[in-house]
């Protein structure tokens, strides 16, 4: 496994190795000895999976102390934009965000330590998202800013109409980032 550092201190990409051959490919998608080689302390205790169409947005999203989550997300089939905005008030990268390509066929991986709002964009229909998640959802918990924010500035995908995004209610009237009382 390959742990490769992001421009935002303790969030990584993680690229698994993987075997291939005739048969397909196999790969270990975590590895607590791995993570702890890197000094990230992740008890999962929880694993969650979306099946989303094209278009779908969803975030930007986080969970409040005391039921702060680290994420560990990937794709297991189609594609996403994945993001995730620093939201640690005393982070030098306070309201930055990194965005990459998440797939099926890369095989990518990040790691979303607690204090970050993380969102994503489906890319093709029938995408699986999963991710393992280090504390138990808690609704009075959540968090979240708006998916279109001007001040975060993230260029979600060009070749989207907005008006044509699939976004769930609660989704369409988060704040703004400047409006937003970050806990973290």
């Amino acid at each position: 496994m390959n742990f490769i550092p992001t421009p935002i201190a303790d969030l990584f990409i993680i690229e698994p190795k993987v075997w291939k051959d005739n048969r397909g490919y196999f790969y270990e998608s975590f590895s607590g000895r791995a993570f702890a080689a890197q000094g990230i302390e992740a008890d999962f205790v929880q694993d969650n999976q979306s099946f989303s169409q094209k278009g779908t947005l969803r975030g930007l999203h986080a969970q409040a102390a005391p039921f702060a989550q680290g994420k560990l997300v990937r794709v297991i089939q189609g594609s996403v934009l994945d993001v995730a905005v620093d939201a640690r008030k005393d982070s030098p990268t306070y309201g930055q965000h990194f965005s990459l390509e998440l797939n099926g066929d890369n095989h990518k991986q990040l790691w979303v330590p607690p204090g970050f709002l993380h969102g994503f964009l489906t890319l093709e229909d029938d995408t699986i998202f999963t991710y393992k998640v280090t504390n138990y959802y808690d609704k009075e918990s959540e968090v979240g800013v708006i998916w279109n924010d001007p001040d975060l500035n993230i260029n979600w995908v060009a070749d989207l109409n907005p008006e044509e995004l699939l976004l769930s209610d609660k989704d369409l009237v988060l704040p703004a980032f400047k409006d937003w009382a970050s806990p973290f």
